[in-house]
């Protein structure tokens, strides 16, 4: 594989921080990989596990990169930009894998000298598991990464490359787009599930006994860190809003018909359920691996061709 870039640093070397180091690093993706993490034994991790090739203080990681990638939480996103943004130099291009966007599009470029765009981007993978010790080269594999529109063409061409290069599937997006989408198929599944497992308390107490594969399946989201999500769930709250409404309105009719022992409506409204999965958010639809953006040059005369939650 030809490196979509020369010199990688990735800002957070948690599970997708570093399962894009991993990734890049596996499959050629770019041609050094730098970490930046405040966690000592992380870093002896990545440089022990060949995750990274060298590990460095945030402000000189950045020297020479031509790629940073923000693996950050979300709100320190922001700062970290600002601490390093005077050694950035022109045609270093600046991407994320946030999971909120129109907040981070609408304040990091301003962050950034001139000739170092941002390119926001969320590749839709990840686990309840947390930590470098759980990042996995092939997160990405057949995932969605939805990539925002309000870059300019040819970096965005670039974060494209680089993550169908990590195996995932690019989609795009403008960022209003995409926080009202995640907000269905992502957000409110973990605020459901965390509503379910909270409210286990009132649950007899051999419950736990007899739960099985579907308790597991429903329940499995509800294990990932609270932080993160607390931030996710109040970053994106505007955009839950009407998902939140719409299950609540479901929620009371699913009911309504339990308590009136009226089966026919149930099964209709459980066949509506069921059906909405074929038919809406339960169906992933992707753009064809070979509908590419428009073609740009590469430094060095070569071509560049032409994928979240």
């Amino acid at each position: 594989m030809t490196p979509v870039f020369e010199r990688m640093v990735v800002v957070g070397l948690g599970l997708l921080g570093g399962s894009v180091a991993a990734a890049a690093k596996q499959r050629g993706a770019v041609n050094r990989v730098v970490g930046a993490t405040r966690r000592e034994e992380v870093r002896r991790a990545a440089l022990a596990k060949g995750v990274c090739d060298e590990v460095a203080e945030l402000e000189l990681a950045v020297r020479g990169a031509d790629l940073l990638v923000l693996a950050t939480p979300v709100s320190a996103m922001g700062p970290t930009l600002r601490r390093v943004a005077g050694g950035l130099e022109p045609g270093c291009v600046v991407t994320d894998v946030g999971s909120v966007k129109a907040p981070l599009c609408d304040t990091l470029p301003g962050l950034l000298p001139r000739g170092v765009p941002y390119v926001g981007s969320h590749p839709m993978a990840g686990s309840h598991a947390r930590g470098f010790e759980h990042a996995d080269p092939a997160l990405f594999v057949g995932r969605p990464c939805v990539v925002m529109t309000d870059a300019a063409a040819a970096p965005r061409q670039r974060i494209a490359d680089f993550w169908r290069a990590l195996g995932a599937d690019v989609l795009e997006r403008d960022p209003a787009s995409h926080d009202a989408e995640v907000a269905w198929v992502s957000h409110l599944p973990h605020l459901l599930a965390y509503a379910f497992a909270g409210g286990l308390g009132a649950a007899p107490p051999g419950a736990a006994e007899v739960r099985s594969s579907g308790f597991e399946d429903f329940t499995r989201i509800a294990r990932s860190d609270p932080e993160m999500w607390s931030e996710i769930l109040t970053g994106n709250r505007k955009a839950l809003a009407a998902p939140v409404q719409a299950v609540r309105r479901r929620l009371a009719e699913l009911v309504e018909a339990i308590e009136a022992d009226d089966t026919e409506a149930l099964e209709r409204l459980l066949a509506e359920a069921r059906d909405a999965l074929a038919t809406g958010g339960g169906r992933r639809s992707v753009a064809p691996k070979d509908a590419e953006l428009p073609t740009t040059a590469r430094p060095g005369g070569t071509r560049e061709s032409k994928h979240d939650s």
